[in-house]
């Protein structure tokens, strides 16, 4: 159970890993936030769970709140660096989900509602599940008091 916990927590990556953490939590928060609060624009939970049931994911407001909690407080862990690759894995199934089934069928550019943003989410949120927080994280910070207590 230790070497997992290790192994989520640290990371051989280096500075690549917060350039490619901060700007995708701050989308993936910024997101979030509408799906939960309607802050930015959004709908809120009623607002966003009437349009997830109406494209087939039921209940529309569960659904609304899952993927709204995993893009904000995953992309809040995310610009913090902790339990990165927890966080970074839950959304990538999160971005897996709105790629097939809410952007598929639409082409591939933004402007038609494509896959082009949620493959971009995608691609990065899945790196980040394998690169891991890198040295400027919480998760580099809590590795390195561990070490220091086990000695």
């Amino acid at each position: 159970m230790k070497n997992l916990i290790n192994k989520i927590r640290v990371s051989n990556a280096g500075l690549e890993a917060v350039i490619l953490r901060v700007p995708i939590g701050l989308i993936l928060a910024a997101h979030g936030s509408q799906k939960l609060f309607a802050w930015f624009g959004g709908y809120g939970l009623d607002g966003t769970g009437q349009w997830m049931a109406s494209v087939g994911l039921a209940p529309g407001v569960v659904m609304a709140l899952l993927a709204g909690c995993a893009e904000f407080f995953g992309g809040v862990a995310l610009i913090l660096g902790l339990l990165t690759r927890p966080a970074a894995m839950i959304n990538a199934l999160t971005m897996l989900v709105a790629l097939f089934w809410v952007h598929w069928g639409h082409g591939f550019f933004l402007d038609t509602h494509g896959v082009e943003y949620a493959l971009a989410l995608l691609s990065a949120t899945t790196a980040l599940v394998f690169i891991g927080g890198g040295p400027y994280s919480l998760d580099a910070l809590i590795e390195t008091k561990l070490e220091a207590n086990d000695e």
